[in-house]
């Protein structure tokens, strides 16, 4: 008598899955049927063969049709059957993982072809720090180009995810490592060692750094390290200190003495010049240093939205940007 992966394997090669006579190793992968893969997703979520049956108006025999037609291609067993109840089996569980997924990113797929040739809608993320410091003020210049285009802004802190967070484009805080998508540097953002004048006094060469409080990014684990290194400083990790999420946050820490801080070149000159905090080894200490050590704010996008006319318009006008001065600088 056949087992039932046998009579699995045969069934595949009778709707084309595996091509007969071919070894194991050399068959090509396809994927089982796109409506068996629906069915069995609509029974995880009902745990329920009638209930998936009732939402997808068919008969509860045409649902057990597809989920051993599915069983017998992956030949796995998907369901444990304990009278009209059923559980999913391991093999279940870590399939509906995947098809969740994939019925997502077909969903978000179709949404934009259908809505992509007349789409004047720019959902656009932005880093907090740029969006307030460099965006904000400007944006009205980019309106009087497309003064039809309806830009959705939200900002967050790390890179979202362009699918799940519904986001066309983001200007985020990095250095070069955006891999798979496209990405253009747009401002290099050079920092300053700052500290109140209290702790400047327990700070007699770059050594002295490492028995003082360093206020980190949570973005950045290198960062304080490179800067160390190029002080002549050898040290094996960062020394401990605080993380801080954004840079507002850390430039209000470093003001109010919890540790040394990295600030950002246009902040560090405002408080500077108010005598909140001093600078022990001057303004210009990364200008020096590898631009593949300097983070810095990046366009960040997949290279296929840039096909919707009004998110290329918009990166265009981004890329033409002079974003060497903050927006309330003088022109």
């Amino acid at each position: 008598m056949r087992d039932e992966a046998t009579e699995g394997l045969e069934r595949a090669h009778r709707l084309g899955i595996l091509k007969k006579g071919a070894a194991a190793s050399e068959r090509p992968f396809r994927l089982p049927p796109l409506n068996a893969l629906r069915v069995f997703h609509t029974v995880v979520r009902h745990q329920s063969f009638r209930s998936a049956a009732d939402e997808l108006l068919v008969s509860p025999q045409a649902v057990s049709q597809q989920i051993k037609l599915l069983e017998d291609i992956l030949a796995v067993e998907l369901f444990d059957r304990k009278g009209r109840a059923i559980e999913p089996t391991e093999h279940a569980i870590l399939l509906a993982h995947f098809v969740q997924s994939a019925f997502d990113e077909l969903t978000e797929g179709v949404l934009r072809v259908t809505k992509g040739s007349h789409r004047k809608r720019i959902n656009l993320n932005v880093s907090p720090y740029f969006a307030t410091r460099y965006l904000l003020g400007r944006l009205a210049r980019f309106r009087e180009l497309m003064p039809d285009a309806d830009i959705r802004l939200t900002t967050m802190v790390e890179l979202p995810d362009f699918i799940r967070d519904d986001v066309d484009v983001a200007i985020q805080w990095g250095y070069s490592e955006w891999a798979p998508y496209e990405s253009t540097l747009l401002l290099r953002d050079q920092k300053v060692v700052c500290c109140t004048p209290a702790l400047a006094r327990q700070i007699r060469s770059p050594q002295d750094l490492l028995d003082l409080p360093l206020l980190h990014p949570v973005l950045s684990d290198r960062l304080w390290m490179d800067v160390l290194r190029h002080l002549g400083v050898s040290s094996e990790e960062a020394p401990g200190g605080i993380r801080f999420q954004d840079a507002a946050t850390m430039r209000r820490a470093t003001v109010e003495g919890l540790g040394v801080g990295l600030i950002s070149t246009i902040d560090a000159l405002e408080d500077l010049k108010l005598g909140k905090i001093v600078a022990p080894f001057g303004r210009n200490v990364m200008q020096d240093m590898s631009p593949a050590q300097v983070p810095g704010f990046h366009l960040v996008l997949p290279k296929t939205h840039r096909r919707l006319p009004a998110i290329s318009a918009f990166c265009r006008w981004i890329e033409e940007q002079d974003w060497s001065m903050p927006d309330d600088a003088p022109l």
